[in-house]
């Protein structure tokens, strides 16, 4: 498989994501993006022995877009304290049906995750198992009953764009999971890791990588936020 690499160094590895690709490996037994480019890296710079490679943030299965690898012990540390501190800013482009009240607003929920059923629920602040999720979205275009939303993520819960905007009854373009009374199956989510900014783990270097969605619709509704 032909991972994207958008950038990379002694540190930090940058890729595209490929969509349906699991971050990590899981009971589908299908081919992992860790695992692949591990494999990658020991066959092209000829390494013995095991590779080292850190996970620092994840992206559900069905979406594509950048993400940022630890190629050391360190930097994985360095970045996890990034995220942490809310100091990396991840930005994603998404299609939701229909339209939003406001062009622009916060989103402030608390969520608990089913992990029995691996899904995720809006419930009340004082539900002692609920975890902050909060989120700035902007809308960008409308048309065709749909609109194209940035997404500045916050907080990083488990499939959070997707059910804070399902809430709303504003499901995401293709979800099957929270969006199935009006997504058919087939249908690709649009949503996509789009921009992160981060601070470069030893040179400490200000890093913005961007990634744009396929030529693919409903992406394609709207040309100048798609890849050439």
């Amino acid at each position: 498989m032909d991972i994207p690499i958008l950038f990379e160094d002694n540190h930090l590895l940058v890729v595209e994501k490929p969509v349906n690709v699991p971050v990590q490996e899981d009971e589908s037994g299908d081919d992992d993006l860790l695992t692949i480019l591990k494999r990658d890296i020991k066959i092209r710079y000829e390494k013995p022995g095991n590779v080292y490679l850190g996970l620092v943030h994840r992206l559900d299965r069905p979406v594509g877009g950048v993400m940022v690898f630890a190629k050391t012990s360190k930097a994985a540390s360095r970045l996890s304290d990034q995220i942490r501190r809310n100091a990396m800013e991840k930005y994603y482009l998404t299609i939701i049906r229909g339209e939003m009240d406001a062009p622009r607003a916060k989103l402030e929920n608390y969520l608990v995750k089913d992990r029995r059923k691996n899904e995720v629920y809006v419930v009340g602040k004082d539900n002692k198992h609920g975890k902050e999720a909060e989120l700035e979205y902007e809308v960008k275009e409308e048309e065709a009953g749909m609109s194209l939303l940035e997404i500045d993520l916050h907080t990083g819960r488990p499939h959070q764009i997707r059910v804070q905007l399902a809430h709303l009854g504003t499901p995401i373009y293709g979800d099957q999971k929270y969006g199935q009374n009006v997504n058919h199956p087939g249908q690709q989510i649009a949503l996509w890791s789009h921009r992160l900014v981060l601070t470069h783990p030893v040179k400490k270097e200000d890093m913005t990588f961007t990634s744009y969605p396929p030529d693919t619709y409903p992406w394609n509704i709207w040309p100048a936020y798609i890849s050439e």
